[in-house]
């Protein structure tokens, strides 16, 4: 913060980067369980900092996330419950292989849909052409 309190420009850049980089972490079960190791969950200022870090799920901002999976672990993160469980191993390992096969659902079924749409584009497009006139 600059001497008056407020903000600069650059300032405000570096801690939207920060923050944007810091919630995606959150997409990653393995990290979430790092950091309840660590205590991080434990103390309230930095649960305090994960509720403040909810702006994420604004379209204004939401629109930033490469992993838009980081918003609903930080719904989840809202919760003490979860906030325990997750330093458990087996359940960060767990959670880990959930989204891995949730990832290899949705990417299998993109592919069939995608597909399946440029075939119909290509019928549509074979169906369309002109039929070549004879000359008389």
């Amino acid at each position: 913060m600059s001497t008056r309190g407020v903000e600069t420009d650059e300032q405000q850049r570096i801690r939207f980067q920060v923050e944007l980089e810091f919630v995606q972490c959150f997409a990653n079960p393995n990290y979430l369980h790092f950091l309840a190791q660590r205590g991080y969950f434990k103390d309230p200022a930095f649960v305090n900092y994960i509720k403040y870090l909810q702006y994420w799920k604004e379209p204004a901002y939401a629109k930033y996330l490469k992993y838009p999976m980081c918003l609903h672990f930080l719904d989840l993160l809202q919760y003490e419950h979860f906030r325990k469980e997750i330093v458990n191993g087996q359940c960060a390992r767990f959670i880990d292989d959930q989204q891995i096969l949730h990832w290899q659902h949705y990417t299998r079924k993109r592919v069939r849909l995608l597909q399946s749409q440029a075939e119909k584009h290509m019928m549509t497009v074979q169906n369309n052409e002109p039929t070549p006139q004879k000359s008389v």
